[in-house]
Order: C-alpha cells, then sequence, then structure tokens
C-alpha cells in the first residue's frame, strides 16, 4: 500500500486558488482515477475536479467553504501500489503517521468577504461585483447550498428576477453611492427604442476588450492569399474524409495548421509579456474563437497543437467548437492558450482587426473565401482568371511585435495556404 496526496490543481490562467464548494466522496470510500471527487469554484467556472489515482479516500485536509491555494494538498489517497510511480509522495512522520497539511489560508469570513459573516464563493463574489450586487443586497439572497450556501445559480436566478422587478427590496441607502460621487444623468430614449442589460459573460468580454487595448498598442496587417488549390482540395476530399474518420472537414484545421507551421518559423509570435519580460513559449497552443449561440464569443485552445496532423487538428476544432456551444468545457480547455485565431470568414467577413487575448501577444483573423478576378503568372504570360482569394488580418502587440515581424508572419501564413498541395493524401 502506498499513500499519495492529491493537490488543488490549476483551474485556468492567473487563478490562484479555489474554493471547495462541495465533497463527493467520503473516508473510507473507494476511487477510480479521474473519477470526480469534489467541486471547485473560482472566479471564472464552477467544475469537478478529477482523483489523480485509484485508491481508497484515507484523509480529507479541506472543508467544504474552504478557500486553498493552487498546489495545496487537499486529499489523502491511499492506492494498491509501491509508490514507486506516485509523483508527489506523502511526507511521513518518524512514526510513520502521515503529515497532515498546513491549515487552511485563513478563516473564510476573513480571505472571503471581511465585513460579512456568510461565505461567498470567489465565482459568487465576480459575478456579484460585475451585476453591481451590493454585500448588503447579496446578504438578503436565499442560498440553497449546504449551510445556506448562496450558489451560482441562486444568484443568477435572482439577478434574473431582480430584472423582472422580483427581487427582494433593497433599501434606498444600499444602493447609493458615495456622497462624493457624481450622480449620472437620467438619460431619455425613444418610445422605439429596446434597453438590453448586459449579460455577465457580455461585461466580462467587454471589459477584457477594454483592458487588452489599454495595455497593448495594436497594429494589424494584412495580406490577400489565393487559397484557390486548397478550396479545391477541400471540396475534393471533404466527402472521403466524412466517411473515412467520420469528421466534418472545415477550412478552419487547415488554416490552423498553416499558422502552426508559421510559429516554428517565427518562434517570437508564441510568446507573452510579463512586465519588461517577453516570455517565449515552447508549447503552440493554438486558441480558437468560438461563437455561441448567446451571440457571446469563448476561446478554448488546442494543446501542443503542432504535436497533431490534420486529422487530429480536425477532431480537435470539431470536439471544442461541440463542447463550446454545449457549455462543457472545462478550465484547463481555456487556460494557458499562446496564439489565437478568430474566423471572422464563418460570419461572411472578408476582414476584420481583432483584438489580442492577454497576455498573448497576436492574433490572426481569417477572412472568407470569395471568388474573384485576379491576375495568374506563368511562365508564358500573365493572365486574368477566376480565383479563391480571401484576406488574412494579423493584429499584434506594438510593444514587443514590430512591424517587419508581425508583417513577415501572416506573410508566411499565406504563403502556407497558397503553397497548399493540391494532390495531398489524407
Amino acid at each position: 500500500m502506498a499513500q499519495v496526496q492529491m493537490v488543488m490543481p490549476k483551474m485556468g490562467e492567473s487563478i490562484m486558488e479555489g474554493t471547495i464548494l462541495n465533497w463527493l466522496k467520503k473516508v473510507g470510500d473507494r476511487i477510480e482515477q479521474d473519477e470526480s471527487v469534489l467541486e471547485v469554484a473560482t472566479d471564472k467556472v464552477d467544475t469537478e475536479v478529477p482523483s489523480t489515482h485509484a485508491g481508497v479516500v484515507l484523509e480529507i485536509l479541506a472543508k467544504e467553504g474552504d478557500v486553498v491555494p493552487i498546489g495545496k494538498p487537499i486529499l489523502i489517497i491511499e492506492t494498491a501500489g509501491d509508490g514507486a510511480a506516485v509523483a508527489v509522495p506523502v511526507a511521513a512522520a518518524s512514526n510513520g503517521s502521515v503529515v497532515k497539511a498546513a491549515a487552511p489560508v485563513a478563516a473564510v469570513a476573513e480571505k472571503v468577504m471581511e465585513s460579512s459573516d456568510r461565505f461567498y464563493s470567489p465565482l459568487v463574489r465576480n459575478i456579484a461585483k460585475e451585476e453591481g450586487v451590493s454585500l448588503a443586497e447579496l446578504d438578503k439572497v436565499p442560498g440553497s447550498g449546504k449551510d445556506n450556501r448562496l450558489t451560482k445559480s441562486d444568484l443568477l436566478d435572482y439577478l434574473g428576477n431582480r430584472d423582472k422587478g422580483a427581487a427582494p427590496v433593497v433599501t434606498v441607502q444600499e444602493r447609493q453611492a458615495p456622497a462624493s460621487a457624481p450622480v449620472a444623468p437620467a438619460r431619455s430614449f425613444s418610445g422605439e427604442s429596446e434597453i438590453i442589460e448586459m449579460d455577465r459573460m457580455r461585461k466580462m468580454i467587454a471589459q477584457r476588450m477594454v483592458d487588452s487595448k489599454r495595455i497593448a498598442p495594436h497594429v494589424t496587417s494584412f495580406v490577400e492569399a489565393d487559397v484557390t488549390n486548397l478550396a479545391i482540395w477541400r471540396n475534393k476530399m471533404k466527402g472521403e474524409f466524412q466517411k473515412r474518420y467520420n469528421q466534418t472537414l472545415t477550412f478552419t484545421p487547415i488554416f490552423l495548421e498553416a499558422v502552426i507551421k508559421a510559429l516554428r518559423d517565427y518562434p517570437m509570435m508564441n510568446a507573452s509579456v510579463d512586465g519588461d519580460r517577453i516570455i517565449v513559449k515552447k508549447d503552440i497552443n493554438i486558441g480558437m474563437a468560438v461563437a455561441l449561440p448567446s451571440g457571446n464569443l469563448i476561446v478554448p485552445n488546442i494543446k501542443q497543437a503542432d504535436k497533431f496532423n490534420l486529422i487530429g487538428l480536425t477532431e480537435q476544432v470539431n470536439d471544442l467548437a461541440k463542447r463550446a456551444r454545449e457549455n462543457k468545457l472545462t478550465p484547463d480547455d481555456l487556460s494557458d492558450g499562446t496564439y489565437t485565431v478568430s474566423n471572422v470568414g464563418s460570419f461572411g467577413n472578408v476582414m476584420g482587426t481583432p483584438i489580442i487575448m492577454q497576455p498573448q501577444i497576436g492574433i490572426l483573423a481569417l477572412g472568407a473565401v470569395r471568388k474573384k478576378p485576379a491576375v495568374i503568372e506563368t511562365p508564358q504570360g500573365d493572365s486574368i482568371g477566376v480565383r479563391q482569394m480571401m484576406f488574412l488580418s494579423h493584429s499584434y502587440d506594438h510593444r514587443v511585435v514590430d512591424g517587419s515581424l508581425g508583417g513577415m508572419f501572416v506573410r508566411k501564413v499565406a504563403d502556407y495556404l497558397e503553397e497548399f498541395d493540391i494532390d495531398r493524401k489524407l
């Protein structure tokens, strides 16, 4: 028998802690590797955490409601092995007993909301902040969780009812701004106007876009590419691709393949900015913007995308797009992206000026593939013909990417697309 510690896993980029919402297993329960053992809340998502090992729950080191830093032990599992393959062994005292993890970082009341006796998860706090819900108002919202804990669903239901005028009454004092704060003048709208309140996700997107434009001086370079051979090949092979691999072959994975090749050629584009430092990433994790049914946008990414062939890229693209639209993405799907691609052509747009996903330094917008007259250069002379053309729009952070690098990169992507082998086999 061996004992191993399970730690609070990394839940996404920039997330430093998680709140334990609910333990799905208790001491003495048998668990399998990758079986969900607890629910954790962060300021981005609520998610279930799978077990790192198979075995029996020996000891639970953190209580429901505890705020635990990433990497801290939360569970001890007794496994059937001899411990040789255990990545994080349990430290043992001289008498052989298991050394328990340190006490929770801070008392919940101090860590979460100093002025309230009620526990609120980071996700609930973030939603409340985005929606302008005061602490006093939050305290009045009934919770369905353990010990009257306010869940994400409770708060979202409350906000929906509040918008309809059915929320609990809040005093004027609770809603008033400080006396020194200027009061915004009332705005009038014509009778034909419709007022639509931003939902939480739209507010978050808006804030991140504003932050990105504030942080990074954006420059956009444009290149027009002749993708006739690529388009002919895709139209010719998509039926066979569907039959052989049961996957829909869109333009997106073909475009991503070219972007990955260009990132290998220009590794400085596969980087991020940290203060005065440029962090050049070795892994190529390609983010792909996915439009949700709500109209909002989310950007999951393909981890180590350079390790996949076209078939693998197609499977990854289709899987991420499907799970994004079904709201089944995990925190890992959304974290650690190194470069982003947005296919604006799927909406019929010929080009765009995309906004960089911080802390990345570049993003590529792919325009619609359209037939248009173009000059065809041949050894026998030039001629005019109908070609399949598209625009590539590359936005980059001018703090660290000069026009030469930004322009050469997008030109290289176009070259790979134009040089696509029309006789390529699956």
